[in-house]
């Protein structure tokens, strides 16, 4: 920001307006300070919208040696035939779509998909669990990023009562073998779950809430995910201790700041798939802050269970 902006008329906190001066004033001269006073709110509320503005560009432009790795790391999967699929996993408002957002703005269009598939229908109910979903696997040279994906069975089906104990231990129990055998015939998975914390959470569902333009992402199981907090944390435990593997390891993601959350994400990807014209000097090391592995975030949570009880992350 330029120095104009750090003139002390913007101090909100120092008013104009005092009230042993006013008696002394005449009629035209407080309506004279009270129109300074407006004015300086004013400017308090524009300077504002424009640190946001800025910051938020600065933000966008440090993302940008990473988009254009990732255009490098498409065209390399272009020629090699190569088919990847990125699932993208977390909680209501951790920010997987920002990310997913971030992360595809400047690919080419014709070799990637986004999925998020809805409810199945009533056919699809009848069929095998994965064949919706296999069905919008990708051809070679492809990414597809799945915003949600077959652990839907995992996380949030339990918790609601989507589906039944049967139907979840069979998901469990042939999850890991599905996803086996799904790399072992040359599929690249990469798995991200994004974590955020419960009061920023609940600081997103606001904003959505006071938002006419972020009310739409606001659904019924956005407004219980509050509530059942505590359930979704021993879902999300079983899951990664039960399909963290060596061929479809997790690799957590802590959301809270989503601009770290969306940069090392990206990171993250470029690191999981060899491509040429790596520019070396780009900083490709995740930040241990926010990257955590599956392994690991495992370990936090059982250390967290013993101090307190219960599982809080």
């Amino acid at each position: 920001m330029s120095d104009d902006f750090n003139d002390p008329i913007l101090d909100e906190n120092d008013p104009i307006l005092d009230e042993a001066d006013l008696e002394n004033l005449a009629p035209e001269q407080i309506s004279l300070m009270a129109e300074v006073e407006r004015l300086k709110e004013e400017l308090v509320k524009a300077k504002r919208k424009t640190d946001k503005a800025v910051i938020k560009r600065r933000q966008e432009q440090q993302l940008k040696p990473y988009q254009a790795e990732l255009i490098k790391l498409q065209k390399q999967l272009e020629a090699d035939h190569t088919r990847v699929i990125i699932v993208f996993e977390g909680r209501d408002a951790a920010g997987k779509g920002g990310t997913i957002r971030r992360v595809t703005r400047y690919m080419n269009e014709k070799h990637y998909r986004v999925v998020a598939l809805g409810k199945p229908s009533d056919v699809q109910r009848t069929q095998w669990f994965f064949q919706r979903y296999v069905a919008q696997f990708p051809r070679g040279g492809e990414i597809v990023l799945f915003d949600r994906s077959w652990y839907n069975r995992a996380m949030v089906e339990p918790v609601f009562g989507f589906c039944s104990t049967e139907e979840y231990e069979n998901f469990m129990r042939g999850v890991t073998g599905f996803e086996k055998d799904l790399v072992r015939q040359g599929t690249m998975l990469i798995k991200l779950y994004f974590s955020v914390t419960k009061d920023e959470q609940a600081r997103r569902f606001e904003r959505r809430k006071t938002d006419p333009l972020r009310q739409w992402k606001l659904s019924e199981v956005d407004v219980q995910a509050q509530d059942r907090w505590d359930d979704f944390t021993d879902v999300k435990y079983r899951m990664l201790k039960r399909t963290h593997t060596s061929a479809a390891p997790w690799t957590i993601i802590r959301s809270n700041d989503k601009q770290m959350a969306r940069l090392n994400a990206m990171k993250v990807i470029l690191n999981a798939i060899p491509y040429e014209g790596r520019d070396t000097n780009l900083d490709f090391v995740p930040d241990p802050k926010v990257v955590v592995s599956g392994a690991r975030e495992i370990e936090l949570m059982e250390a967290d269970r013993i101090r307190t009880g219960k599982f809080t992350a």
